[in-house]
């Protein structure tokens, strides 16, 4: 199949706000591919590809473009191997030549499609769940054999595969050693409003640590991170503390912290030094020695327990791994007891709480309202250094802003990142107007400013990001004002992120 087909399939996706049609969309281009096309083209479809990071960026991307092609000639399959061949080169130089002789190629509605798709930016709108009712659609399979399938596979690309070619997914059920996806959590704004959500509920820490999944049968035990990766060889005393538990046969989900001396947890990067390290771990052990807490337990000597209630598998959990071993706790249907708690694990240095449906059961990858997040927003003024043209119900609108910090080392701003949440239709109609009478330059995507649009930005948390010259990036941007009463030389300054983020 040509690129071309798949190109114009996620055009017509974004320009439908009706879910219906996205899912008649992606589920028509799944049925007509090949054996060989589906794992990658089902990664494009959700805005990503097969190869993961490609390491590239605008910069990269932007040297390659020229004159786009007047005919579609590339395939699917040529782009996969070319992606392939752009993961497994370092370089950006050689980077560049892989690239430029793809763009060459490609006509300009491709070239802008793999403009976005490399960087991480292809919004059209078919997120994990649309495809899946998508892949239920093109297979005529029950679509909860093919959500739960996924759910226990941790690749929809996988399960698309069988799906399509084998015309069932019945060998995707929980296994030991094959981990599964995480199940995730929306926000709450407050302890009153996921109260009024859940009723009587399950309260716990939100630790700001590294998530894991730990599978053992017998002694075998191996960790998985939030990507589902291997870590095991970097973190030898959470495979020690699991294999001295009960049970033969288990699987932990929980938060991994490194404690400073005072039992305060470090900030999320310090932690993060821990995984993925192969060499020197016994020495780094010493000097970041890493805590398991324990909240859920998936799996027990010989069956899965997802399907139990959140209070039978924590209370199971409590068993198997002790009392000191699980995340703190406690059951609340008062918001006044709500709040006593949060402030108890704000003050301990924690991010927030987790209040959880005493009833619900796992919902592997699913992110639903049986589990909440409330978390302490940070806000910070930051300067418009950019906007971007929207897609979907936003296209003809400057939505995606560029976010930058004054950098009073280097000067300048320092970017941390891009928001296109928060905007309602009077600022993205007030924006669209304005940024256009303050522009220094364009290309197709996006439009450069002065420096003089201060937002005041709220966010979760400042996080390590080689994406950005500046190293750091907001988590969880959103959008909260414009502030018409600060100029720009009024926002806050870089000093000031690093020192939020604890790098100075």
């Amino acid at each position: 199949m040509l690129l071309a087909r798949l190109v114009e399939t996620s055009r017509s996706m974004a320009e439908t706000s009706k879910r219906t049609a996205k899912v008649a969309l992606a589920g028509e281009l799944l049925r007509q591919l090949s054996p060989e096309e589906i794992e990658s083209v089902a990664a494009y479809l959700t805005g990503a590809t097969r190869q993961g990071k490609t390491g590239v960026g605008y910069a990269t991307l932007r040297a390659t473009l020229g004159s786009p092609a007047s005919e579609p000639s590339i395939t699917l399959l040529e782009l996969d191997a070319t992606l392939d061949k752009l993961a497994a080169t370092r370089g950006t130089r050689e980077k560049q030549l892989i690239l430029r002789s793809l763009m060459e190629r490609a006509t300009e509605a491709e070239q802008r499609f793999l403009m976005s798709l490399l960087v991480g930016e292809l919004r059209q709108g078919a997120l994990e769940g649309l495809m899946i009712d998508a892949l239920a659609k093109a297979t005529s399979l029950p679509l909860e054999d093919v959500r739960r399938a996924v759910m226990m596979a941790g690749d929809f690309a996988i399960v698309a595969r069988a799906a399509l070619t084998e015309g069932t997914v019945a060998k995707y059920q929980v296994q030991l050693f094959r981990p599964v996806q995480p199940m995730l959590a929306q926000t709450a704004e407050d302890t009153g409003e996921a109260l009024a959500d859940l009723g009587q509920a399950a309260l716990e820490y939100k630790l700001d640590g590294a998530r894991v999944q730990v599978h053992r049968s017998g002694d075998e035990v191996r960790v998985y991170s939030r990507q589902l990766n291997d870590v095991t060889p970097a973190v030898p005393e959470i495979v020690e503390a699991v294999r001295a538990m009960p049970g033969r046969e288990l699987i932990l989900d929980g938060e991994v912290l490194s404690l400073g001396p005072d039992g305060r947890p470090q900030p999320f990067q310090v932690t993060m030094r821990r995984f993925g390290r192969k060499l020197d771990v016994d020495a780094l052990r010493g000097v970041l020695p890493l805590r398991p807490f324990w909240f859920d337990l998936l799996y027990a000597d010989g069956g899965s327990v997802m399907d139990e209630t959140q209070q039978a598998r924590f209370e199971a959990l409590r068993r198997i791994v002790g009392e000191d071993a699980v995340v703190p706790n406690v059951i609340a249907r008062d918001e006044g007891a709500a709040e006593e708690f949060l402030r108890g694990s704000l003050e301990r240095g924690h991010e927030g709480i987790m209040a959880k449906a005493l009833d619900s059961a796992y919902a592997a990858g699913a992110r639903g309202r049986s589990w909440l997040k409330i978390k302490q927003a940070h806000t910070l003024d930051l300067v418009i250094l950019a906007a971007e043209w929207g897609n979907g119900r936003r296209k003809g609108w400057l939505s995606n802003l560029h976010l930058g910090a004054r950098d009073t080392v280097k000067g300048g701003f320092a970017m941390l990142g891009k928001t296109f949440k928060g905007l309602t239709d009077e600022m993205l109609v007030w924006q669209t107007n304005e940024f256009q009478k303050i522009e220094i330059a364009r290309d197709a995507y996006t439009v450069y400013l002065q420096p003089k649009i201060v937002a005041e930005i709220a966010f979760n948390e400042i996080q390590v990001s080689p994406r950005y010259v500046s190293g750091l990036a907001l988590r969880f941007a959103r959008v909260k004002r414009y502030r018409p009463d600060k100029t720009a030389d009024q926002a806050d300054t870089f000093e000031t992120v690093q020192r939020m983020a604890g790098v100075v």
